[in-house]
C-alpha cells in the first residue's frame, strides 16, 4: 500500500516593510498569520500568539495579514479596512487587539465606540472605510494567502513553512522552537 505524497504548503508572499508586525525585528523565527477578525477560531488563538510572543520575545515576531472571508463573516472586511486606518495612524497593533478583545462587538456602531476608545478620529475612520481606502492592501493580503495555500483561518507559516499543527500555546511553543533549532 502506497501512501499519497504530502506537499507542505510555503508562504509565497515574502515579509516586507509593509507587513504589519509584532515582536523582535531580528528574531529568527517569523510567525505569518492569516487572520480574520471575525473568525471566533482566530480568537482562540489570539491570546495563545501574545502568550507566545511574551515566552518567546528573542526568538518570534509575528507579521499579520487579512485573510476575511467575507461570505461567513459580515463585518471581517470592514474590521480589516479598519485596522488599515488605525494603522495609517501608527495603532494598527492596539485596533487589532481590541478586534479580537471584542468579537461580538464588530458591527458599525460598536466599531465606531471601539475606535474612539483608542482615541483615534472616529468620522475619519469611518470615512475612510466607507470609501475602502484599504481595500486593495485587504485584497493584496488575501491574495497573497490564496497562493499560499491559505483556505481557512486562523492559517500560521511558521518560517514560510505552513503550520498545519494545533493553536493552543503548548503546539506553538513547540513549532517556534523546533524552528530556532539549527
Amino acid at each position: 500500500m502506497t501512501t499519497p505524497l504530502q506537499v507542505t504548503a510555503r508562504l509565497r508572499t515574502p515579509v516586507t516593510e509593509h507587513d504589519h508586525v509584532r515582536g523582535a525585528v531580528d528574531a529568527p523565527v517569523t510567525i505569518v498569520e492569516y487572520g480574520d477578525f471575525q473568525c471566533r477560531f482566530c480568537g482562540a488563538a489570539y491570546p495563545n500568539l501574545l502568550e507566545l510572543l511574551r515566552q518567546r520575545a528573542d526568538t518570534v515576531r509575528l507579521v499579520y495579514r487579512h485573510f476575511p472571508i467575507a461570505n461567513m463573516h459580515p463585518y471581517a472586511e470592514h474590521a480589516a479596512e479598519t485596522t488599515e486606518a488605525a494603522g495609517r495612524r501608527g495603532r494598527f497593533w492596539e485596533m487589532h487587539d481590541w478586534l479580537y478583545e471584542h468579537q461580538d462587538q464588530l458591527d458599525r456602531v460598536h466599531l465606531s465606540l471601539g475606535i474612539e476608545q483608542l482615541g483615534l478620529p472616529a468620522d475619519e475612520v469611518a470615512a475612510e472605510v466607507e470609501r475602502q481606502a484599504y481595500g486593495d492592501r485587504v485584497r493584496r493580503d488575501f491574495v497573497g494567502g490564496i497562493r499560499s495555500g491559505v483556505n481557512g483561518t486562523p492559517t500560521l507559516f511558521v518560517n514560510e513553512v505552513r503550520h498545519d499543527g494545533g493553536h493552543d500555546l503548548a503546539d506553538l511553543l513547540a513549532a517556534v522552537d523546533a524552528a530556532a533549532t539549527p
